[in-house]
């Protein structure tokens, strides 16, 4: 039964839209109707921002509640969330494509988990510093809410980027505007209803989803305090544009084209689901995957054979079955890109050992299957553009020192792994990688540790103690001692 929602949540009620445009909704996997929303008009961002902006500015509001009654607060969200986490989990995987054992751990299991975290760290956090001045006083530096926060959030792992910017803005004490992608509107709603079910105060979180001109609107608002934007480069870029001229504090995480380092003492064998997860993991649909894979000369066939067997033995299928582990592209747009990638890399002279196609049963869903080339060109655009989609290169190198270079040789700092038996050498060679983040015999981003780009994969960081801060503004009080 498909699934509609005709108001949009603001203020902390169901609020009618003001114009009559919808955003339908297809199953990725299927290609048929399954929901719609309003579609946010211009109008409608302004009444979400001035009821975050009223909740902001209440003097008895949120951002005066004490850090603990904010925790019991957002304890009662992720208690609720828990219980609507499933549905969420299935939603995402309905409109996304991503397999519902994947759903059900980063759209289902952590928004909960970074509530908790935040509002803990909130919680236990010093309200004030206090330092000894040098000119004979003392100053006392205060943390405060940034103020209201426009979270502008991608299609590709929705409520897990919601939360990572919602969890902390909330314990901080900020109020939130959220425009889920256009993509995946229907888990963000159900989520507002967690929202209702926890009872949050009216206006900490407002919904208004909608496509590009919602997203200008929201962005440049005069009411907005702080933007927090997850997706392309190049809308990134425009992102941090507007907000540059309106000197307004901004974070963007934006794309990447990581490297898979496999060094030469490397047993893939017993570590093949681990590299899955670091390379294709969501149908490739995520910005920090190890897209390049980097193997030395001396065992290159075996890499290739290696990564290539793993490919071609994936489950693929429809995203709500259990077993599957790759599902359909986000959208036929999607889907389109990443097939001219495909076609790209063939004419470039890449060698395709798998895929390269659409799997023979599929006569509907977005699927391409995961495809593999060797031989690659670090130059070449399968190598040097984010494709988002289930597409890996294998670049040969001579030593450590090229392999350092061809991994340092990108537009693009987010992610990475190295791959090795001695975790030792791993980590002196993760150590020369210039990314945001790296891992060594997997990847994950854990929860205590900040998440940032370097170069075009954007600034500012999410996560850790570093990703409440960003949702926080210093004041310095300046103190004469009495004479």
């Amino acid at each position: 039964m498909a699934i509609h929602y005709n108001d949009f949540y603001i203020g902390g009620e169901w609020v009618a839209p003001k114009t009559e445009h919808r955003i339908q909704v297809h199953a990725a996997g299927a290609e048929e109707l399954v929901g719609s929303v309003p579609e946010a008009h211009p109008a409608d961002v302004d009444a979400a921002v001035a009821a975050a902006r009223a909740a902001f500015d209440d003097p008895a509001g949120w951002r005066h509640w004490t850090p603990k009654a904010r925790a019991e607060a957002l304890g009662r969200f992720a208690a609720a969330l828990q219980d609507h986490g499933p549905e969420i989990a299935r939603r995402v995987s309905l409109q996304n494509g991503m397999p519902i054992s994947l759903s059900g751990v980063l759209e289902s299991s952590a928004p909960p988990l970074l509530l908790r975290y935040y509002a803990a760290l909130a919680a236990g956090a010093e309200s004030d510093d206090h330092r000894a001045g040098m000119l004979g006083g003392q100053a006392i530096v205060v943390a405060e809410p940034v103020g209201v926060v426009a979270a502008v959030v991608p299609w590709n792992v929705p409520q897990g980027v919601t939360f990572m910017k919602i969890a902390p803005a909330l314990a901080a004490g900020c109020s939130v505007v959220l425009k889920p992608s256009p993509e995946t509107v229907l888990d963000a709603f159900h989520m507002a209803e967690a929202a209702v079910a926890a009872s949050l105060p009216a206006g900490l979180i407002n919904v208004v989803p909608g496509g590009p001109e919602t997203g200008r609107h929201l962005v440049g608002h005069p009411g907005v305090d702080k933007v927090s934007f997850t997706g392309s480069t190049a809308v990134g870029r425009t992102v941090a544009e507007t907000c540059g001229r309106l000197l307004r504090p901004v974070s963007v995480e934006l794309g990447g084209k990581s490297a898979a380092v496999v060094l030469e003492d490397a047993d893939l064998t017993g570590m093949m689901d681990r590299f899955f997860q670091a390379t294709l993991v969501n149908n490739g649909q995520i910005c920090w995957l190890g897209t390049r894979i980097l193997a030395p000369r001396a065992r290159y066939a075996d890499v290739v054979d290696a990564v290539t067997e793993m490919a071609r033995t994936l489950v693929v299928g429809d995203p709500l079955e259990p077993a599957t582990q790759l599902g359909p592209l986000v959208s036929a747009r999607q889907r389109d890109r990443v097939e001219s990638y495909i076609a790209k890399g063939i004419s470039d002279g890449a060698r395709l050992t798998t895929g390269g196609g659409r799997p023979s049963w599929a006569d509907r869903g977005w699927y391409v299957d995961a495809t593999v080339f060797a031989d690659v060109d670090n130059k070449s655009a399968i190598a040097q553009e984010e494709i988002f989609g289930p597409v890996l290169s294998i670049i040969p190198y001579a030593d450590e020192d090229e392999a350092v270079a061809i991994a340092n040789d990108s537009d693009y700092g987010l992610g990475g792994s190295v791959w090795t038996s001695d975790a030792e050498r791993g980590l002196a060679l993760a150590r020369r990688v210039r990314t945001g983040s790296i891992g060594v015999n997997g990847y994950a981003n854990d929860p205590v540790a900040p998440l940032g780009g370097r170069k075009a994969s954007g600034l500012g960081y999410e996560l850790g103690p570093e990703g409440l801060a960003a949702y926080q503004v210093l004041k310095s009080i300046y103190v004469d001692q009495p004479a």
